[in-house]
């Protein structure tokens, strides 16, 4: 890892990743193998920050509004949202849970080789996946998932099945996190130059003398403002590819001029093509949560089972942790060590926004709407997860846990005086479909904005220039499995096989 301030004004490369992210670093380390690679984060290094290393200190970055912070703050229709900003991408933030995606995921994704999508999990669980030492008040919550009618138990598997299961995590036994970065164990390290705080302003296209216009470069800054110019080495097969996620990525393209006329007009950003669908369709999973206090002392632990519904909720939780990181006046009386919460992620969903550019700065963020629970479906799902929530609490196995005389309209008005999020409500809980709209939050599975058939081809190619291709979230149609990571560290290292494979045929 070096700085970009010690990145030369010129180079030279037969590939450009943008974006150090979960699925842009297995991609950049496998064409490490046989090629040079430059691969640019616009973040810092997971590895010298004790609130990313440790899952003692999870969250604190999310109240760091610095412009050094591994998180950047971005907040649409009253939910507060954050997007990555360091080597490691959303797995250096996350809640670490690792569950690998559906059958239905690879389809949409066009992942047509299954030995290659099998050995591509496994090529990221040998080095950042652990098995999760489940405790007490997990077992129990475990237990009452299965006596709610969430089964089978299909204990300890990556795989996404109906029931109730415990899953993988990226934070070891002693709590350490361990992130994409780590991955770059397997790089070439002749082939591959990695640049931190390495903020990428635009893509250079070549027009003249082409059909169609091909992406030859890419102009980036440093964290003292120096641009610094980087090329491809201007083979038939040499590649820019965007890793910047589901808000970098369409973002870039547009900054670059690829993108909806009217917005790329009305910034004077030249256009290379207009492209009305870059920014389109984007949805972030909404998710609702449910505190419930507990007679006595639980374990510290974030997500490590998970319950996955038929009717398409996904249940997971956090025990003894301040998932909200609320003042501790916020719990009412209660406290979190003596608690915990249990979330309910609606799967899909269905309900969809967009993202707009709202300057010409890479570093700000871009304006988006998710339009959360505007399709009736997203919001019957949240409605069922709520319920099996409740019964599960309410269930003989998880009972120790649980004050004999709350009741779950008790535990409903208390957390709708908790602090979710920036939208005004009342107190008390008057429905189920009211209390998901009210209590809303995110789990920042937020994907879109490049999708497969509308901004690229099966391939990733982006549609109508060439050398140029966009391998992340931003490409996803629905979230895959309960959590993404897994699918998105695979889709890194899948790709980047299949990139390789191709052009060493040729």
């Amino acid at each position: 890892m070096h700085e970009a301030t010690e990145a030369p004004r010129v180079s030279f490369f037969d590939y450009i990743v943008i974006g150090g992210g979960t699925a842009g670093i297995p991609l950049a380390t496998t064409l490490s193998a046989n090629y040079s690679v430059l691969l640019l984060e616009r973040g810092g290094s997971p590895y010298n920050d004790p609130n990313v290393a440790s899952i003692f200190n999870f969250g604190r970055y999310f109240s760091d509004t610095s412009p050094d912070s591994p998180s950047q703050q971005f907040i649409v229709e009253g939910v507060v949202n954050s997007r990555p900003r360091v080597l490691g991408g959303g797995t250096s933030i996350n809640a670490g849970f690792y569950s690998r995606g559906e059958e239905k995921f690879n389809i949409e994704a066009r992942l047509t080789d299954e030995n290659l999508i099998q050995d591509s999990y496994e090529w990221s669980e040998k080095v950042i996946v652990f098995k999760p030492v489940v405790q007490n008040w997990q077992s129990a919550l475990r237990a009452g998932l299965v006596e709610a009618g969430v089964v089978p138990y299909n204990g300890f598997t990556y795989d996404h099945l109906v029931g109730t299961k415990v899953g993988g995590t990226i934070f070891d036994e002693n709590g350490t996190r361990h992130t994409a970065a780590d991955l770059l164990q397997y790089a070439n390290p002749d082939g591959l130059s990695l640049y931190l705080h390495a903020t990428v302003h635009k893509i250079i296209f070549k027009c003249k003398g082409h059909s169609r216009p091909r992406a030859i470069g890419v102009v980036f800054e440093d964290s003292l403002g120096k641009k610094h110019m980087a090329y491809l080495k201007g083979r038939k097969n040499d590649e820019i590819i965007l890793a910047a996620g589901a808000l970098g990525s369409p973002q870039l393209l547009m900054l670059s001029g690829i993108g909806p006329k009217d917005q790329l007009d009305a910034l004077d950003i030249k256009v290379i093509l207009d492209q009305p669908y870059v920014g389109q369709d984007m949805s972030d999973n909404p998710l609702n949560a449910l505190f419930v206090p507990s007679p006595i002392a639980v374990e510290l632990s974030l997500a490590q089972v998970v319950g996955i519904t038929p009717f398409g909720s996904y249940i997971e939780e956090a025990g003894g942790f301040n998932f909200i990181f609320a003042n501790l006046s916020a719990y009412q009386g209660f406290t979190y060590e003596k608690g915990g919460f249990v979330f309910e992620k609606a799967n899909g969903p269905l309900s969809k926004g967009d993202l707009k550019i709202v300057n010409r700065n890479p570093a700000d963020n871009p304006s988006v709407t998710f339009n959360y629970f505007t399709e009736p479906e997203d919001l019957q799902k949240c409605v069922n997860g709520l319920i099996t929530i409740l019964k599960a609490v309410a269930s003989q196995a998880f009972s120790k846990y649980k004050y004999a005389n709350m009741t779950d309209q008790d535990i409903l008005d208390l957390n709708m005086k908790l602090p979710y999020n920036l939208i005004p409500h009342g107190n008390t809980s008057t429905s189920l479909e009211q209390h998901c709209k009210d209590t809303l939050i995110t789990i920042w599975h937020y994907h879109g904005g490049c999708h497969i058939d509308q901004v690229v081809d099966d391939e990733y190619k982006v549609l109508g220039v060439d050398s140029l291709r966009v391998i992340d979230g931003s490409t996803i149609l629905n979230s895959p499995g309960t959590n993404p990571q897994a699918s998105l560290l695979m889709l890194g290292r899948y790709m980047g096989v299949t990139i390789l494979t191709q052009r060493l045929a040729t």
